[in-house]
């Protein structure tokens, strides 16, 4: 008997766009989502309509749990609530009712050709005409500047916009990469953008990257996308990060230097001169690593908060 990793709902219909479009996002958590932000725009996506599981993947065949342990509850002497890690396709419709489909759930762990197989499977059944990745990356830069999103695709002609990156960089592969790479040798348009979170922020939910996603979820997918509830959440955060840095002067020069650098690099680039900083101080990686713990652990503890009665992030 051949084993499927996929199984396509019995009868599950799909509607198209007028034109006979349909986008397939991808956001496959884990690895590459600095800051939940890849997570949070799916989630944003998955609630903008009722939405119909149309493909199931077959998590056990993909999922190490002894790496990524599922949550489980133990209530008083049993144990509850078990949480399976599930991989799931969802026909959903954007905010002007364009139907597309949501590919959700963790990084495979392992048999990521099998997984990409299997994405292609999805993709041919339905008539996906275009594959949507999202992901979040940890980078050296401030909160307090435009967030960068490097822009990919499988063909020159997809790409939106210009890549920040010149040259070529070398890095660690995920399960997205490979399906972009694959897909693309399969004969299907396959196209993405990664956004660059501060990366003392990456560890907790940072709705303005899921913003900026979003936004060009909608130029590359050809989607409309309701985005009023993820600018209150980034509003929120925003100031909730700019109170902790009023009060506190030596996270708050971490930032600035994080700051001259970006300037720095945004002017060089503008001149098509060195991108390199200039000589002003810069704090050192000991120096950013020792006050952004700090910094997060006030945070998550907001009793700590120096007499400020506000709840922390976690209680929004």
């Amino acid at each position: 008997m051949v084993e499927r990793l996929v199984h396509i709902v019995d009868g599950a219909e799909v509607s198209r766009s007028g034109d006979g479009d349909l986008t397939l996002v991808c956001v496959l958590t884990g690895f590459l989502d600095a800051g939940k932000s890849a997570e949070l725009a799916a989630r944003h996506l998955n609630g903008l309509s009722d939405g119909k599981v149309v493909a199931t993947f077959d998590v056990d065949s993909l999922h190490d749990y002894r790496a990524r342990r599922p949550p489980v509850s133990f209530v008083r002497d049993h144990y509850s609530d078990y949480e399976a890690p599930r991989l799931v396709v969802r026909a959903l419709r954007d905010t002007g009712g364009t139907p597309f489909l949501l590919l959700t759930g963790p990084e495979p762990d392992i048999r990521w050709e099998a997984f990409a197989r299997a994405v292609r499977e999805v993709v041919e059944h339905f008539g996906v005409t275009r594959v949507v990745g999202l992901g979040a990356v940890p980078m050296a830069v401030p909160h307090t500047r435009p967030i960068a999103i490097t822009p990919h695709a499988n063909r020159p002609e997809l790409v939106p916009g210009e890549s920040p990156w010149q040259g070529e960089l070398r890095v660690p592969a995920s399960a997205q990469a490979l399906l972009e790479i694959r897909l693309g040798e399969w004969g299907h348009d396959a196209l993405g953008f990664v956004a660059h979170i501060p990366h003392y922020l990456a560890q907790m939910e940072y709705p303005q990257a899921a913003l900026v996603l979003l936004e060009h979820v909608e130029i590359g997918g050809h989607l409309t996308v309701d985005l009023s509830e993820l600018r209150e959440a980034a509003e929120i955060t925003s100031t909730e990060v700019d109170r902790y840095l009023s009060t506190h002067d030596e996270v708050g020069d971490v930032v600035r230097g994080l700051e001259q650098q970006y300037d720095s690099f945004r002017e060089a680039e503008a001149a098509g001169t060195s991108l390199l900083a200039g000589d002003g101080p810069l704090p050192t990686g000991e120096e950013l690593g020792r006050d952004f713990e700090a910094f997060l652990a006030q945070l998550d503890d907001p009793s700590k908060d120096d007499g400020d009665d506000s709840t922390g992030w976690e209680d929004r």
